[in-house]
């Protein structure tokens, strides 16, 4: 009988206590989840902490920034853009500059001169790139139009056998505003710099597709041969053209065009074809086209808009001879044998008692007929001294007694935006866009 009791009494203990620990093991449980669920609502309010790896929202908003205002490598020519390598660089920078080369970093004090030459120790660890602590630097080593130039962005220097290579990386809409007030007067009317913004960025994208210098990773350099960039002082008049043009390009079925620019036009523009080039669906946007308004060409009371020279036959024989490296001799007469879209001349003969030379294309053209040794006066009565090119390929040539008459229009080669013809017909009334779609045909203009 006291064995079945104390059996009972054990069973309901073991019982009691089996509920007790069912108990303690759901608090717990639901002790645990309540702090979960409150760690999952600070982390809704508190942020997060950064990681060195950008999540995929930052890095999209990353890529879309630098998509909308890419960085452009210009590589930085010597004064009067004769070569590509430096024989010493100096740089400086008010609020001091800041260098990196391999892993390693240096700081330079401000208003110090940093000085490097080819054979700095620090290019054994790689490239060394320079930026400023705030604001621009200053190449204290070049000189350009208008004195000492300062950069925006960061300076690569890569040394070579020649010299050092100096490369600037900057976006490109800064870019810009070292282009637009050194290929246009930055008191040019404000829509017709709007235009000249326009055509410099849709260029530029369209050399940032590739390398021009491959070897240096740098897409372009700062001399005419591609646009001049940081020869002018930059201007408030230009870099409110590029704000409000921001992002704004030239397109021709839905693609950016090459956008080519030039001073002033003779009232006509041509087409692709002065360069040898047959039309087609990627070019035909350049297009021979009238630069007039209701009251006339629009240039028609600028100098270059008519010109004229009297070159002595010995002279013309002898520049002839030079460029064309074909001795002809005493020339006896000089041709247009064929001509291009809106008048360009596309083919010249020149004989010579000795021989003959035959030239094609407005450019070569207007080489083989370059040089100095006469004057050109331009319809104001200006005489300006002759040049490596005449003026433009938009002339007649007839020989009288021993003189060879050359009479001309426009100052360039005549394919694309006459720089002043927008410049004139802003003055008229126009804007950007209409400027634009006159001097490129069934463009659009926009983002």
């Amino acid at each position: 009988m006291k064995k079945n009791r104390l059996e009972k009494h054990l069973y309901y203990g073991l019982a009691i206590l089996t509920v007790l620990f069912i108990i303690v093991g759901l608090t717990a449980a639901l002790k645990g989840s309540g702090e979960g669920i409150e760690k999952e609502k600070n982390s809704e309010i508190q942020p997060k902490e950064k990681s060195s790896e950008p999540d995929k929202e930052e890095k999209a908003q990353e890529k879309k920034i630098k998509a909308e205002n890419p960085n452009i490598r210009v590589l930085l020519m010597t004064d009067g853009y004769q070569h590509i390598t430096h024989p010493e660089v100096s740089m400086s920078a008010a609020s001091g500059l800041i260098l990196s080369y391999g892993e390693e970093k240096e700081e330079c004090p401000e208003d110090s001169v940093l000085q490097i030459a080819p054979d700095d120790g620090r290019f054994q660890r790689g490239n060394i790139r320079i930026c400023a602590r705030e604001g621009k630097i200053t190449v204290g080593s070049l000189n350009r139009g208008y004195g000492t130039p300062s950069y925006e962005g960061v300076i690569e220097l890569r040394t070579t056998a020649e010299g050092i290579v100096m490369i600037n990386e900057l976006p490109v809409e800064s870019y810009l505003c070292g282009v637009v007030p050194s290929e246009m007067p930055s008191d040019y009317e404000l829509e017709a710099l709007k235009a000249q913004a326009v055509c410099a960025r849709s260029y530029a994208y369209r050399q940032m597709e590739g390398y021009g210098y491959p070897e240096y990773e740098a897409h372009v350099n700062d001399s005419t041969s591609y646009q001049v960039y940081g020869n002018s002082k930059p201007a408030d008049s230009t870099a409110q053209a590029v704000k409000e043009t921001e992002g704004e390009v030239v397109r021709y079925n839905g693609q950016i065009v090459t956008t080519y620019y030039y001073s002033t036009s003779c009232g006509m523009t041509t087409s692709a074809q002065a360069w040898g080039t047959k039309p087609d669906d990627s070019n035909r946007y350049l297009q021979s086209v009238e630069v007039k308004g209701e009251d006339g060409d629009y240039e028609r009371e600028l100098p270059w808009y008519r010109w004229e020279a009297s070159v002595p036959v010995q002279t013309m024989s002898d520049l002839v001879g030079l460029n064309t490296e074909i001795d002809v001799g005493t020339l006896e007469s000089i041709d247009i044998v064929e001509t291009g879209p809106g008048g360009v001349a596309l083919k010249i003969e020149a004989r010579g008692d000795r021989g003959i030379a035959v030239v094609e294309t407005e450019n070569k053209i207007r080489k083989a007929l370059g040089g100095g040794g006469y004057t050109i006066k331009t319809q104001d009565g200006s005489e300006i001294d002759s040049s490596a090119l005449l003026p433009s390929a938009f002339f007649t040539i007839e020989k009288s007694g021993d003189i060879f008459l050359i009479k001309g229009g426009g100052y360039g080669h005549g394919i694309g935006m006459s720089q002043n013809g927008a410049n004139e017909m802003a003055k008229s009334g126009k804007d950007y866009k209409e400027i634009l779609t006159l001097f490129y045909q069934g463009v659009t203009v926009g983002i």
